[in-house]
């Protein structure tokens, strides 16, 4: 019946989105957990009412359950610098938070080219980050608000157009932890983390990962970090975790009687 999916809030209705599914996968020997969620349902999280950055996962579920909003996913948002100031761009609510960072410099964030992210009009994109001025200007349509939803910039950009970022090395030894975000034909946001097991020196190289990406069926993908990442799915109470810059947050209406 129709009315099964839809939830009364006084004197309306709310269509419920449909719960959002964790999938445990295995790819080349290494464990992921992977999430696909549409685009218009993800928001970006830095800052809370008193202008300070949340930083933690807790944090973000006590500011949305303010806005009688129940978290039901997380994930950290890409590289930060000291005290949770994203590393380039941030997009926050159709507000430019953080500006593109171009300049070079030492460190997967800087490793060219890196990536931005971004949401417009319910529809992802992953691009390299030289890319992104032209694609702000493509959607402009009046002199003042800025046309971008949500946007975030990491590095370095794990697939573009189907291709592997050049610099890396399917051999190399740095294998570690990591997650990464990537867009699928069908227009969905993945994300894909490796188990963490504790004691172990790690999961993956970015070879890896972004060989993972390609067999998720996204032809665009970005790294967002590696030994602190983490990701949480349908939590039932204050969840505890690292310290973070900015978080990538789906949340849903807190149902009376919940």
């Amino acid at each position: 019946m129709i009315f099964s999916a839809l939830i009364c809030f006084g004197l309306g209705f709310v269509l419920a989105e449909k719960p959002l599914k964790q999938e445990k996968l295995e790819f080349e020997g290494v464990k992921y957990r992977v999430v696909k969620v549409p685009a218009k349902r993800l928001r970006l999280a830095w800052k809370g009412a008193d202008g300070k950055p949340m930083r933690s996962f807790d944090l973000v579920q006590k500011h949305y359950s303010g806005q009688k909003r129940k978290v039901v996913f997380m994930a950290n948002a890409g590289i930060f610098e000291p005290g949770g100031i994203p590393s380039g761009l941030h997009v926050q609510g159709g507000k430019l938070l953080r500006p593109l960072n171009l300049k070079p410099g030492k460190g997967n964030f800087f490793l060219k080219p890196n990536g931005v992210f971004a949401v417009h009009l319910g529809q992802a994109e992953i691009m390299p980050s030289s890319q992104y001025s032209a694609y702000v200007r493509r959607h402009k349509k009046g002199p003042h608000a800025y046309p971008i939803r949500l946007a975030l910039q990491s590095g370095p950009l794990l697939l573009h157009q189907g291709n592997i970022h050049p610099a890396f090395n399917r051999g190399s030894k740095s294998r570690l932890h990591r997650n990464g975000v990537g867009v699928d034909r069908q227009g969905r946001v993945v994300f894909a983390i490796t188990e963490f097991h504790a004691g172990r020196e790690g999961e993956v190289n970015l070879h890896g990962l972004a060989r993972f990406f390609l067999h998720l069926g996204c032809q665009n993908a970005l790294f967002l970090d590696g030994d602190l990442s983490q990701m949480v799915v349908n939590p039932k109470e204050k969840t505890e975790s690292n310290l973070f810059g900015a978080m990538l947050v789906v949340t849903e209406p807190v149902v009376l009687g919940e």
